[in-house]
């Protein structure tokens, strides 16, 4: 995929009471069918350069920013306008002077970059694909795979904690290890399994110890109903094990940058 937009540096001066808020970058010919209320319940508009459009709105620079609701708001919005166009969109915070410096700073300079990621995303949005282990499935599951494991239970089970600090440390370890290796088998059964239903592939990082799969998928809007039939089939294979859930259409956020196309 192409490189992402840049940061948008704030530029704004001393003294300077309200800003431009830019979420993100769409083709210029985009028409917003509807009023749309952004951060600060300020409305979202369309500041217009050629073949591109920025998504902006009037933000309050002597206020906070970064309140839970803002960072809803940025995201809403861009999923919201992402299921009718492609938008590439800016990292959160990134507030420029004024609608003219919206297209000197951002839109002028990166003209080329924007108008071929824009054309590349064209027609897809993304999903991710989250899963969780049953805490009791994979625990008795990794039990009964691993003979230490399981001896370390007895050897604790109904014991002080204290005078079987040793086994626990030792049991943790190994059950640690085990499901981040389930992680990855996992994760590659998932991947298998839309090989063909999907453009792209990104596999993000865990965000917790008992997650089984993290994974978003850049999809073809005509995909979009494979791919959930392809998920209703391994949840059920996974049923009682992994509890699998489906997030999106949403914009792009992990295509927008160095990305690995599917390899298959």
């Amino acid at each position: 995929m192409s490189s992402a937009p840049p940061e948008a540096e704030p530029s704004t001066s001393a003294g300077q009471q309200t800003g431009c808020y830019v979420y993100g970058i769409l083709p210029g010919d985009v028409e917003l069918t509807e009023k749309i209320k952004g951060i600060g319940d300020r409305e979202v508009t369309l500041v217009r350069d050629g073949e591109l459009a920025a998504l902006v709105s009037e933000v309050d620079l002597l206020g906070p920013l970064g309140t839970t609701e803002d960072l809803e708001a940025h995201k809403e919005i861009l999923d919201s306008v992402a299921v009718g166009a492609p938008v590439l969109p800016l990292r959160f915070g990134a507030v420029v002077t004024s609608e003219d410096a919206v297209v000197s700073e951002l839109l002028e300079p990166n003209r080329d970059e924007f108008a071929a990621a824009l054309e590349e995303l064209e027609g897809r949005t993304e999903y991710v694909v989250k899963g969780q282990y049953v805490e009791s499935a994979i625990l008795e599951e990794i039990l009964s795979q691993d003979s230490e494991a399981a001896d370390l239970r007895e050897q604790i089970h109904g014991q002080d904690a204290d005078a079987t600090r040793e086994e626990r440390i030792r049991l943790g370890e190994i059950i640690s290890s085990a499901v981040a290796e389930k992680r990855e088998e996992d994760t590659q059964q998932l991947l298998s399994a839309l090989e063909g239903h999907a453009a792209a592939s990104v596999v993000r990082d865990p965000t917790d110890e008992l997650e089984a799969v993290n994974v978003a998928f850049l999809v073809e809007d005509d995909k979009a109903d494979e791919l959930e039939l392809q998920i209703d089939d391994l949840s059920a294979d996974w049923d009682g094990r992994v509890e699998l859930r489906v997030l999106g259409p949403m914009a792009p956020y992990d295509f927008v940058g160095s990305t690995q196309e599917d390899q298959g």
